[in-house]
């Protein structure tokens, strides 16, 4: 195993490395959206404090799951992870620009780590095991 890349030979791990980030990230949208659902009142009020109108909501819930399941599956990866990245960047200006208050100091970088996530995902794709290959090694056999 090389020390610098243990990535380089070992294409169980790799593959393995990129399902679990693909898990991560979307785990915090998919239960995101649930929360959303489950506690829509709550939300809604928290959007509209924020200067958001409350009827977004069903949208950013449908965009959650929905994208969410997308990551997870792998399929669209590249371009649901950029629009991912820009949301959670917007989401953090808009709900944690607050940085004097610790707890919004840290959402507004764990928003900003989580773009950095999607933004790789998106230069690197969804990895071996995904619906986006899948579909890549599908369109190469002959009809």
């Amino acid at each position: 195993m090389n020390i610098f890349n243990p990535f380089s030979n070992n294409t169980i791990l790799a593959n393995t490395s990129v399902l679990l980030a693909r898990f991560g990230l979307s785990a915090i949208f998919i239960l995101a959206g649930l929360n959303k659902v489950q506690y829509f009142e709550g939300n809604a009020q928290y959007m509209a404090s924020a200067g958001l109108p409350s009827e977004l909501l069903p949208l950013v819930i449908a965009f959650e799951l929905v994208g969410g399941l997308l990551i997870l599956s792998g399929l669209l990866s590249r371009v649901t992870a950029l629009v991912f990245a820009g949301f959670s960047i917007v989401s953090a200006v808009l709900f944690h620009a607050n940085l004097a208050d610790q707890i919004q100091f840290i959402m507004f970088f764990k928003n900003i780590a989580i773009a950095g996530g999607f933004l790789m995902l998106a230069a690197h794709g969804a990895g071996q095991w995904s619906i986006d290959q899948v579909l890549s090694n599908n369109k190469n056999i002959p009809k």
